[in-house]
């Protein structure tokens, strides 16, 4: 009993975990994230008639990646992120890089390869020093792809 209710508690403690997003340009590695959403890719339906059928026949069109949006308390490392995008917005240079998901001790589950990416938009929200909440800082990137199938920036 004692060691399924370790094995339990393991598993909901194994549940935790954080993103680490790394540019492949050393200058910007852009830390920890607590949440990353947008990490999505679907396929538009191509469908023909084959010669004298009646019958469709379809496949997939080309992937389109939505943008992914990540947010963390504001910390150190929006220092990093604000470097970034201020020599961004200076001149523009499309980089590549990865999203790691790490679990509670560090290593990391899957990543995430990006393609091309770039960022549209960043923000923190209103903060007081009366507030037991933090600063939450939000940075949209958009990118070409995750996947590795060919269709979309050229690698």
């Amino acid at each position: 009993m004692a060691q399924a209710a370790a094995e339990f508690l393991f598993d909901q403690v194994a549940m935790t975990h954080r993103f680490v997003v790394r540019i492949d340009k050393d200058d910007y590695d852009l830390g920890s994230w607590t949440k990353v959403s947008g990490l999505q890719v679907t396929w538009g339906k191509h469908f023909h008639r084959p010669g004298e059928s009646n019958d469709l026949a379809g496949v997939p069109g080309e992937p389109s990646y939505t943008e992914i949006e990540l947010a963390r308390a504001a910390c150190s490392d929006s220092a990093t992120v604000r470097k970034w995008l201020v020599e961004t917005s200076r001149r523009f240079e499309p980089l590549s890089g990865a999203i790691h998901m790490l679990d509670f001790v560090g290593t990391p589950i899957i990543t995430w390869e990006l393609k091309q990416f770039f960022p549209t938009s960043w923000a923190i929200t209103g903060f007081e020093s009366t507030s037991a909440k933090p600063a939450i800082e939000v940075l949209k990137i958009a990118h070409t792809g995750f996947l590795d199938d060919e269709s979309g920036a050229q690698q």
